[in-house]
């Protein structure tokens, strides 16, 4: 994770190549982590609570590499396959570092194999049957796979999770399976132009979350909020972002906007 006193002042950290920074990249990642902080202190939270998780869909391996010098440690994919292109180039480019990858898109169960040698964190689990192909995955390899599960608040056919009424069987089940570790919960709102209307949603997984953790679950985790709303969701608890456009996109450069 990149120091907040380093995005939050402008101060460029000693170790980035000269050569390669993108002054666009850079005024966005500042940003980003301005509004992370900012929402941290109006809920009374520690930005450091926060992780942003760098959104890599479409993105190109240089670009990739530029984020990782100017600090950004902690990637997501969308996608297995082009996951496995991206993680297998920088792991021959990126030595003096380690990366940590999360899975935050749907994952079929014919892929479970290739995620569980890929990722550090699985965001999108929203089935037992998920979770059992999954478990039996990591546990050939000797691996204890972090999960979070996806719940599906809204009522978008396109929207992947699991529905509150089946939520806590889901918890009780994976909790059984001795190669998983569930860590928390995720969800997707439906995209709102007005960034305040997603807040509901967020209030609602965090209460979800509140309530299996009073029933003896450790999930601390919430993994919501996205490029367009991730301030709310940092303000409603949310301990992971997910950020790719805010980031890598020309059209956020110098947007100043914290409140």
């Amino acid at each position: 994770m990149i120091l907040y006193s380093t995005a939050v002042s402008g101060k460029v950290m000693n170790n980035i190549h000269a050569e390669r920074i993108d002054m666009v990249l850079l005024d966005n990642i500042k940003n980003v982590y301005r509004k992370i902080a900012y929402a941290a202190l109006r809920s009374e939270r520690d930005p450091y609570d926060i992780k942003l998780i760098t959104v890599t869909k479409t993105v190109g391996f240089k670009k990739i590499m530029e984020a990782v010098d100017l600090g950004l440690r902690v990637f997501g994919e969308n996608r297995v396959q082009d996951a496995q292109e991206k993680i297998s180039a920088l792991a021959s480019e990126v030595t003096d570092c380690v990366l940590e990858w999360h899975l935050i898109g749907h994952l079929q169960k014919n892929k479970a194999k290739t995620a569980v040698q890929l990722f550090d964190l699985i965001h999108s689990v929203d089935s037992v049957e998920l979770a059992q192909e999954i478990n039996r995955r990591a546990e050939k390899i000797g691996k204890i796979q972090k999960i979070l599960i996806q719940v599906k608040l809204s009522g978008e056919e396109t929207k992947h999770g699991i529905s509150q009424n089946n939520l806590m069987d889901l918890v009780r089940r994976v909790t059984e399976l001795e190669n998983l570790r569930p860590e928390g919960l995720m969800t997707m709102p439906p995209f709102f132009e007005s960034a305040e209307l997603a807040r509901p949603f967020f209030r609602q997984l965090r209460e979800l979350r509140d309530q299996i953790q009073g029933k003896g679950y450790g999930l601390p985790e919430l993994s919501m909020g996205m490029t367009n709303d991730f301030e709310i969701a940092v303000e409603e608890g949310a301990t992971m972002v997910r950020v790719g456009t805010g980031i890598f996109s020309a059209a956020h450069r110098g947007e100043r906007k914290y409140s």
